[in-house]
């Protein structure tokens, strides 16, 4: 079932709130954050080996560099997304910190085409506003959505959000469409949804 009229609306709206505060952090404030969720435990367990994705920051997106370059100090293989098109599923390419990156579509940063891709077993996702049930509104394209629905139907992912606490709202209109993530990581504190 394609979502109504209003919860395209509501979303749109909540989507234009949140960014705007996101937007309203200081510089300073928003690198300080990334800086606090880099240095607390990650909330589950990387094994050596395994692939965690992450992302380039675009705006005033939490930046996942600090976190991701930890994560591969601890044994993980690194990823970033690539996108192939419009209404297809994102695809992950190999990246380790250093390795050029050129522009993508809309310009986003992302792995040259040679790259190997991988299928992770974490991905920290972009978002610009999430609830504490791990539902999320994104950019409106749904590519994460696609890509989390995509790659769970083939192995046990793990979608990790990555976000400043002033991106929370009390309830996001989810569909089913919507793929929820299972942790939020923000400068406050790890919100654990897989119960919920």
């Amino acid at each position: 079932m394609l979502p109504s009229v209003s919860d395209n609306a509501a979303k749109f709206e909540l989507r234009r709130a949140a960014l705007a505060r996101r937007d309203a952090l200081a510089p300073e404030l928003r690198a300080a954050a990334a800086q606090v969720v880099a240095s607390r435990p990650f909330p589950i367990d990387i094994r050596p080996g395994a692939v965690v994705a992450g992302f380039c920051p675009m705006r005033s997106e939490i930046d996942p560099i600090a976190l991701m370059r930890r994560l591969a100090e601890a044994g993980a293989q690194l990823a970033l997304p690539a996108m192939l098109g419009r209404g297809r599923p994102l695809a992950f390419r190999a990246w380790a910190p250093g390795e050029p990156l050129g522009a993508g579509i809309w310009g986003i940063r992302e792995p040259a085409g040679a790259a190997p891709e991988v299928l992770p077993d974490v991905i920290i996702v972009p978002l610009a506003a999430f609830d504490r049930t791990g539902q999320r509104i994104g950019y409106g394209a749904g590519y994460y959505d696609l890509t989390l629905t995509a790659l769970r139907a083939v192995k046990s992912i793990v979608a990790v959000g990555l976000a400043f606490a002033a991106q929370e709202i009390q309830a996001v209109p989810a569909t089913e469409r919507d793929a929820k993530l299972d942790l939020v990581l923000t400068e406050r504190e790890a919100i654990d949804c897989r119960g919920t």
